[in-house]
Order: structure tokens, then sequence, then C-alpha cells
């Protein structure tokens, strides 16, 4: 009876651990490219931190506390943004603008979402991407999805183990082979992640190895006072950290997400 639960454990663990695998390779070749241009040479500006920081999410995030705070949206801690000032200063700003709609005013996780997509705000990762800064956005959502996959397959194979046992009703004598071979699944998925936490988990990250240097260069914000580079400070520390960074509770509500 024990087979039956066995076999999809098994499955399981083999077919996530090949895809990992395989990411892992990708990972490597990634590694192996002509070296990236120096950061000067691509342009570091706060757009392109808060991408290799946070990805697409952050850079919009960043640009709607920018808009917020030089007074071109109204961001509502209901939920909706209105355009204040419908004449944009740069690309991305006039792609919010555009993203808004005619009416002026749209909800602000709609917003989120469609500029997360944009193709101004793709192109910002395709640049890094290239330059050998930021991991290409289908390798880094890849290897998050396959190592998911290899956690559920380690964690459906201590389930299947457990209800084998269960439903066997062995006793401590006969418990002893399923639980052996119930360890081949478990030491293959653990030993996988293992693994990648060394050749692929850097790839989890919007930046490459290369890329989070870059990020560790930039100076932290200041966490005291009040001076002639506090927009800059600010728009640092949200490109960083996000808008847990903004110091004001009415923006922090209105840039939280809502499902």
């Amino acid at each position: 009876m024990w087979l039956l639960f066995l076999i999809p454990a098994c499955a399981a663990a083999v077919l996530s651990c090949i895809r990992l695998v395989r990411m892992a390779a990708t990972a490597d070749a990634l590694a192996d490219q002509e070296g990236p241009r120096p950061p000067e040479a691509v342009g570091i500006g706060l757009y392109e931190t808060a991408y290799l920081a946070g990805g697409p999410d952050r850079v919009v995030e960043l640009a709607l506390v920018l808009m917020a705070s030089r007074g071109r949206l109204h961001l509502a801690h209901t939920g909706w943004t209105t355009v204040v000032d419908p004449r944009g200063r740069s690309r991305l700003e006039r792609a919010v603008i555009t993203t808004v709609g005619p009416d002026g005013q749209c909800r602000t996780d709609d917003l989120r979402r469609a500029m997360a997509a944009h193709p101004t705000v793709l192109e910002i990762g395709g640049r890094l991407a290239l330059a050998g800064l930021a991991t290409p956005a289908p390798v880094q959502q890849s290897t998050v999805l396959v190592i998911r996959q290899v956690r559920h397959a380690l964690l459906l194979s201590l389930a299947l183990m457990a209800g084998a046992v269960a439903v066997g009703g062995l006793s401590d004598g006969d418990a002893l082979a399923p639980l052996a071979w119930f360890s081949l699944p478990l030491v293959l998925t653990a030993g996988t992640l293992l693994m990648a936490r060394v050749d692929v988990y850097p790839y989890t990250r919007w930046a490459s190895p290369v890329g989070q240097e870059v990020l560790r260069e930039v100076r932290p914000p200041r966490q005291h006072g009040l001076g002639d580079d506090d927009e800059r400070e600010l728009l640092t520390a949200v490109a960083m950290i996000g808008p847990a960074a903004v110091p004001d509770p009415r923006l922090r509500a209105a840039l939280r997400h809502r499902h």
C-alpha cells in the first residue's frame, strides 16, 4: 500500500530537481558571460537602483513617490491615484500619466500592475541585464518558481510518508522499510535545495551578483534631520527599501497593496 504514496513522492522530487539543475546550468552560463560594463558606463540612477533592489514593482513605487512628492500625482489612502499635473517630465512620468487614463484617476493597484509590465519600465531591466548587472526577468522569475517547486516536492514527500505510515497501519518494525524508501526523495530534494543555496539563489534576486555589489556601494540613506538633499535621501531610501522608507504614514497607506 505504501508504494502508492512513494511513487508520486519520487516523481515530484525527481522532476522538480531536474528543473532546478537545469536552472543552475542557466545561472552558470550567465556567470560565464563576458564581464559587464562599468556601472558608470551603464548609468546607475535612482530608477536603475530601484530595479536592482526590487525589480519593476520597485521602479513603479519610486516613480509614484517622486511624482507625489512633487505634486504631480495625488495618492489617496483609499487606493486611488489622481493626476494633478498632466505634464510628465520624463518618459516614465509620461507613461504613468498615460496609464492612469483620460479620466485622470484610477485604482493605484491597477496602475502599479500595468506600469510594472510597461515597456518603459522593462527597458530599464533589459539595459541592466545586457550590462550584466541585472538578472534577466524570465530567469529570475523561473528560478523563484523552480525553487518553490522543489520546496513543495519536499513537503509533499513528508506528507505522503506520514500518510503511508498512517494509512498502512504499520507497526514500528514494519515502518522501517517505507521510511527508508521515503528517505530517497527527501534527501534528493533537501540536497538539491542546499546546492541551490550556492549556485542558484543569487539569481532569485533582481540584481545579478555583480549588480548586488553595485547596490552595496550605494550610500545608505540618512536616518536623521532634514537638509538640502532631503528629497534625494528619501528617493534613495525608497529605491533601496521600498514604501516602508516613506516617513509620511498617509503616503505609506496609499502605496499599500490592496487585493
